[in-house]
């Protein structure tokens, strides 16, 4: 399965530079986020052959390192957290300007991308950003007639068109930079572009832009004044229909014949003939597919020759008869030797509302998540896509969003908004999670930490102890005691928490002081992690004891520490002399009794015998100078 993924993925990609697949074969290694490819060669007599020391990279998301688009990742995040938080149980009719909010969302967070790639200041990374800019555009052009397509029109209604003007008239906006460089010229109506422009405006049904224009012609040709007022009374007249007026779509229907018929009788009597600007708009607004055609120029594309086509000859077309003008246009406009771009085929199964084939052709044609994830999961609250299940369980939905949150995992700052998209797949989405998040760099502590707050958000406490421990580790191999001590406190690791426990023992012994002591004056319960840290949770109480010259106290617990078994045996003699300084005091800090327990201990310690009970006789003790001393004192205060 690895091997054909892979044959995939590298199709994908130019081939490696200087690979030749006669004599060499690829190898790969996957990464979390990418795959590592290398050379191999093999003899066929066997034998070792020499190695090459080239290895590539090859990465799956390699937009998500774009500053710009970090920016569209950042901003869809929220929208798409907003989405989720919209009610199930609201009625349709509630819920449906809200999901047309969410649309419109979406197309200005890529409009704003698409314009900062446009930017001068970008120009020295003029390819990439060329690339990107083609596919932000390509992004809100199919974002914007898709959510026009399955959000906004009414099925029944004949709105269709105007939503369609709309569209075309936001991606093909050239004109209106155009109309400005006219218009600002010293002669206007002289200006090489100034045709371009009124028949650009006609061609997208801005009709009340091609008068003002057409105004500055009639200026200066008064002879062709009556001309001129013919046409621009038939550009006033043109109706458009608007669903949020009274006017029902029959009655629009009849007033748009009686004007269809004005405009074939000025074309039967030649009004225009004398002017071809004037006569070709004429046959525009009758819907001439000659004409039209004769401006594939200023139309550009045959999307934008297919609405100005149902704008002049189908005005109250049905989003469900689209589809046939939709390839009839496209067949008309495109050369028969030009071969479909990725986009018309979208394009074609948007306008026949095939919602899986638009998924499948977007997901083919783009080389990232994003789009084909939150277009789906829009769809998919509007009841719009058809739910089933994947070969491995999941629906179309939840693969596509864990694909692209899998891909923000593999980045330093936007791994925490994949959390999010985990959080909104039922099916595998904590799965996912719980894989991912151990793969995130733990850079600094605070990096960890949150990355620990948002397992223990989410009870994942497998999780948090793992991070933990590795937090652990390498504050340890930093002599950073306090901290690790901290971290393995927190992961409830007793067998990590007795090995630095031991080395703060340690440090002391070799330099006489504690370290870290406000983590170990406030350990609290957690000293009962291990024994090992009981005990230097203890000690330190002991030291703390000692410096407030709370003697007896002290000497208790001092005590307390070798006879209950909690010290090291191995730290029994730093005990023991620790108890020195109380034995001298001018003052009795321990009785005969403790004395002779310090006695036994010290017995133990030096003879390896048990420490004695009161029912039983005590053994002939060593001559160990402490022993004597211990003697002596217990002498004294009997």
């Amino acid at each position: 399965t690895a091997q054909c993924l892979f044959v995939i993925y590298v199709s994908l990609f130019q081939p490696i530079p200087g690979f030749d697949s006669n004599q060499k074969h690829l190898g790969f290694v996957w990464g979390p986020g990418d795959i590592l490819v290398y050379e191999t060669i093999y003899k066929a007599s066997g034998g070792s052959a020499g190695g090459c020391p080239f290895v590539h990279e090859v990465r799956k998301d390699e937009d998500i390192y774009s500053p710009i688009l970090r920016k569209l990742f950042n901003e869809s995040h929220h929208i798409f957290v907003g989405l989720q938080r919209i009610r199930e149980d609201l009625p349709s009719k509630n819920k449906k300007p809200q999901f047309v909010s969410i649309s419109k969302n979406y197309r200005s967070v890529i409009r704003a991308c698409m314009e900062e790639l446009q930017q001068p200041s970008l120009s020295t990374l003029k390819g990439v950003i060329s690339m990107m800019s083609h596919l932000s555009l390509w992004c809100e052009q199919n974002f914007n007639i898709f959510c026009t397509l399955f959000f906004v029109c009414d099925p029944l209604a004949g709105s269709l068109v105007l939503h369609l003007l709309d569209w075309v008239r936001l991606h093909k906006a050239d004109v209106d930079e155009k109309a400005r460089e006219v218009l600002a010229s010293e002669s206007p109506a002289e200006h090489q572009a100034y045709w371009d422009v009124v028949i650009s405006y006609v061609l997208q049904g801005r009709m009340d832009e091609a008068r003002q224009v057409l105004v500055k012609q009639a200026a200066l040709q008064p002879a062709a004044r009556v001309m001129f007022k013919l046409l621009d009374n038939l550009l006033m007249k043109m109706p458009i229909f608007n669903p949020g007026e009274t006017q029902t779509l029959t009655e629009f229907d009849v007033k748009w014949r009686h004007w269809r018929e004005e405009v074939d009788h000025c074309l039967q009597d030649q009004s225009f003939a004398s002017n071809r600007h004037l006569e070709d708009i004429c046959k525009i607004l009758v819907g001439d597919e000659d004409v039209l055609l004769e401006y594939k120029e200023l139309l550009s594309t045959w999307y934008h020759f297919l609405v100005t086509r149902l704008l002049f000859s189908h005005p109250t077309v049905k989003p469900t008869e689209l589809h046939y003008y939709a390839q009839s246009s496209m067949h008309m406009f495109l050369d028969t030797r030009s071969v479909p771009e990725p986009l018309d085929s979208i394009l074609l199964a948007a306008f026949e509302f095939d919602i899986h084939q638009v998924i499948k052709d977007c997901s083919i044609a783009l080389n990232n998540w994003w789009f084909v994830g939150h277009l789906t999961d829009l769809l998919d609250h509007c009841k719009l896509l058809q739910s089933h299940n994947l070969h491995f369980g999941s629906n179309l939905r939840e693969f596509l969003l864990l694909e692209y949150a899998s891909g923000l995992f593999t980045h330093h700052s936007l791994w925490q908004l994949a959390v999010d998209y985990f959080d909104h797949c039922p099916e595998f989405g904590r799965v996912y999670l719980e894989l991912q998040i151990e793969r995130v760099p733990l850079d600094t502590e605070r990096k960890a930490l949150k990355v620990i707050r948002i397992c223990e958000q989410r009870q994942m406490t497998e999780q948090v102890r793992s991070i933990c421990k590795i937090m652990a580790k390498k504050a340890l191999r930093n002599n950073r005691l306090g901290s690790a001590l901290s971290w393995s406190i927190r992961a409830k690791d007793a067998a990590f928490a007795t090995l630095i426990s031991e080395r703060f023992l340690q440090d002391y012994c070799a330099k006489g002081t504690f370290s870290d002591l406000d983590l170990i004056d406030n350990l609290g319960p957690a000293m009962l992690l291990s024994d090992r840290l009981t005990f230097l949770g203890k000690y330190r109480e002991f030291h703390r004891l000692y410096g407030e010259k709370r003697f007896s106290d002290a000497a208790k617990l001092l005590l307390s520490l070798m006879t209950a078994k909690i010290a090291p045996h191995s730290f029994w003699m730093t005990l023991l002399t620790d108890a020195l300084p109380l034995l001298e005091q001018k003052e009795v800090i321990f009785s005969a009794d403790q004395t002779h327990e310090l006695m036994f201990c010290l017995e133990e310690l030096t003879s390896g015998k048990s420490v004695p009970t009161p029912d039983k006789p005590m053994q002939v003790l060593g001559t160990h100078p402490l022993t004597l001393y211990l003697m002596a004192v217990s002498l004294s205060i009997s």
